[in-house]
């Protein structure tokens, strides 16, 4: 190839480069390179396009030959600015010794020169290692000077990033309002557009982690709210990474926790291709959390599992799971441990709350006191909104465990309002439910069941199935309605094997198919006067005034699935029995045996098919067509049953609809 025609493929992946299309760009200084070797300046434009296209190899590798380059040409300065990079690079893949090995060689180059922007992130580079020893005062004097050099040398993006390890290291300091301020300007020069794509993605993943450990939420809210317009300007989908894996949480805190932890597996995957397991293990950490919520335990766990391999302490996580299976020794031991090995103040303050949690469930209240007591000196010690309603809000569990309920209506009503301050929906349903059994220990039930209640609607819109059962668990007992026999027509629902379908769809899919499955045949319920009785997994309990209309509604249900089959290529295999009988009616449930023998029809009915008894059919009149009746034995009772297959396909008198 011609010079002339390489300088054209260089000048186009220039372009490429500027527009933040990073694949093309990337593509384009690989055959530029091809053809001839590229100057260290092209190599450095090359290594950014690689590490945006998650492909850390080929950075490292442009990195290495652009510092060839540099000591090629005699310039030290970039050269060590080149080995400074490479020291990162190196860090974040956990090979120390190389690490090392890379900044060693900076220093040699940089020291050479102190006036230079370049010496000044080996400044800069300083500071973030003696922070990492907890020499804070030392962190934050050459933050500082690096913040001067970047300004002497009119280099912004040295100045933001010696800005934002000066405020880090106030905030570990303690000194929150200080730092904090020092963060902000940092973060308003990254998506104002003053720095570069690389640096604004480096501060605003700063800042948030720092969000995130002061649990800071409605900070860390704004700035990524400002963070995704800067994107939207400037053509970028969004930083990778551990970046992610921080907007994840703060998407977790809002509820959203589908989309959460859709965030976090990609980060997972990001970071994978990256080389980066520790930052991994926050990604599957967080999808632990998410799950832990939801309720699925064996998810969690394995998430868990995942992130304690890469190296995240699993914690408080593990010791939550222990609790939910009822292993609360093993849950003190895996929690007391976790926070042996944990000095610092703000990373305790995300164990104290589990710890507080373990203890009261062995009825340690003494221990759960002591867990508090130093979450609330934290949170003043800090001082963000949410850590102050974590340490209220453990604060009311311990007072009502230590039979102060008035104390606890207090701060519990508090909690509930810092949450709720900072759009936190569930951390505020818990802390009204919290509300709510203090009130019912002061002798209010009234405005218990309402706390109750409310905290129950939270838990289930938001799907925390543990709360909601534990909300139900805690609702004040109604006097139990007198007892009716009436004459019903019981329908039985199931998808069938669901197991396996979650398992070749998975969890996401499945979510939103069970969502269109309920809702389609709740309307046809309501369409046929039919009584949702229960909802129990991926299966209804429904009772009808008579047999023909709940014939009629099984054959509705079967043939708007067939019609979506057949419309939008898939739809579950859904099994319906049907049976008329007498039950005993209580208040809005049904029970006797005819509700069993129903639930048993219901079990042994194929995919796509009804089920019925056979005196239900012949008590819905003529018109059914049916199949030859058959004598089966039903689970639990002693007497067998005549069933038969209806035919939902023709028209007949379940074709109304």
């Amino acid at each position: 190839m011609s010079s002339s025609t390489t300088s054209d493929a260089v000048a186009s992946a220039r372009d490429a480069l500027d527009r933040h299309a990073w694949n093309e760009a990337f593509d384009l200084f690989q055959r530029a390179d091809a053809d001839a070797d590229l100057g260290p300046e092209d190599l450095e434009a090359l290594a950014e396009a690689a590490w945006w296209s998650a492909k850390s190899e080929a950075a490292i590798k442009a990195r290495e030959r652009a510092y060839q380059a540099y000591l090629d040409r005699g310039d030290e300065s970039r050269a060590g600015r080149m080995a400074l990079m490479l020291s990162t690079d190196h860090r974040q893949r956990l090979e120390g010794s190389v690490a090392e090995a890379w900044f060693r060689r900076a220093e040699r180059h940089l020291d050479k020169d102190p006036d230079s922007a370049e010496h000044g992130y080996l400044v800069l580079r300083r500071a973030t290692i003696a922070s990492g020893e907890a020499r804070l005062d030392d962190a934050i004097e050459l933050a500082a000077g690096a913040v001067d050099i970047g300004a002497k040398e009119g280099d912004p993006n040295l100045q933001a990033h010696g800005l934002m390890e000066q405020g880090m290291n106030l905030v570990a300091s303690g000194r929150v309002t200080e730092g904090l301020s020092l963060v902000d300007e940092a973060t308003m020069a990254a998506v104002s557009g003053e720095l570069s794509p690389m640096d604004t993605g480096i501060v605003y993943c700063n800042t948030i982690s720092v969000c995130a450990d002061l649990a800071d939420y409605r900070r860390a809210g704004e700035w990524t709210e400002a963070a995704r317009r800067w994107c939207e300007r400037q053509a970028i989908s969004g930083f990778p990474g551990i970046c992610r894996v921080h907007r994840a949480e703060i998407i977790r805190l809002r509820g959203n926790w589908l989309e959460a932890e859709e965030e976090a597996r990609q980060a997972c995957t990001e970071l994978s291709h990256y080389g980066l397991p520790g930052q991994a293990a926050a990604g599957f950490y967080e999808i632990a959390e998410i799950r832990l919520r939801m309720g699925d335990f064996t998810a969690a766990a394995e998430a868990v599992a995942q992130a304690h391999e890469l190296g995240h302490s699993g914690q408080p996580a593990i010791s939550l799971l222990r609790l939910a299976e009822g292993k609360a020794d093993a849950a003190r031991v895996a929690i007391t441990r976790a926070l042996e090995d944990e000095r610092e103040p703000l990373y305790r303050a995300r164990l104290l709350p589990a710890a507080v949690d373990v203890a009261l469930v062995r009825d340690d209240v003494a221990t759960a006191r002591a867990a508090a007591e130093e979450l609330d000196q934290i949170a003043h010690r800090f001082g963000s909104t949410a850590l102050q309603a974590m340490a209220v809000t453990t604060r009311a569990a311990v007072e009502l465990a230590g039979g102060q309920a008035e104390a606890a209506v207090g701060d519990a009503k508090l909690g509930w309002h810092l949450w709720q301050e900072i759009d936190a929906p569930y951390e505020a349903a818990r802390a009204r439910l919290l509300l709510g059994q203090a009130y019912a220990s002061s002798g209010d039930p009234d405005a218990a069941s309402m706390e109750i209640r409310a905290a129950r609607s939270a838990f289930e819109k938001l799907g925390a199935i543990p709360d909601v059962r534990r909300a139900d668990e805690l609702a004040p007992r109604e006097a139990a309605p007198e007892a009716e026999r009436v004459s019903r027509t019981f329908i039985f629902t199931d998808i069938v094997r669901s197991t396996n379908l979650v398992e070749a769809i998975g969890d996401q899919a499945w979510e939103n198919l069970v969502g269109w499955h309920d809702r389609t045949l709740r309307a046809a319920f309501a369409e046929h006067g039919g009584e949702e009785i229960s909802h129990a997994g991926d299966g209804f309990f429904v009772a009808f005034e008579d047999p023909g209309a709940a014939l009629t509604c099984a054959a509705a249900i079967q043939r708007s699935l067939a019609d979506h089959r057949t419309s939008q290529g898939f739809a579950p295999q859904v099994r319906v029995g049907v049976h008329a009988s007498d039950a005993t009616q209580r208040g809005g449930d049904y029970g006797g045996r005819g509700v069993h023998e129903a639930a048993r029809i219901g079990a042994i009915a194929e995919g796509g098919e009804i089920l019925a008894s056979l005196e239900t059919v012949e008590a819905a009149g003529s018109g059914w067509e049916v199949s030859e009746p058959r004598e089966v034995a039903l689970k639990g009772i002693s007497a067998p049953a005549k069933v038969v297959s209806v035919a939902w396909q023709s028209r007949g008198p379940g074709s109304a609809s």
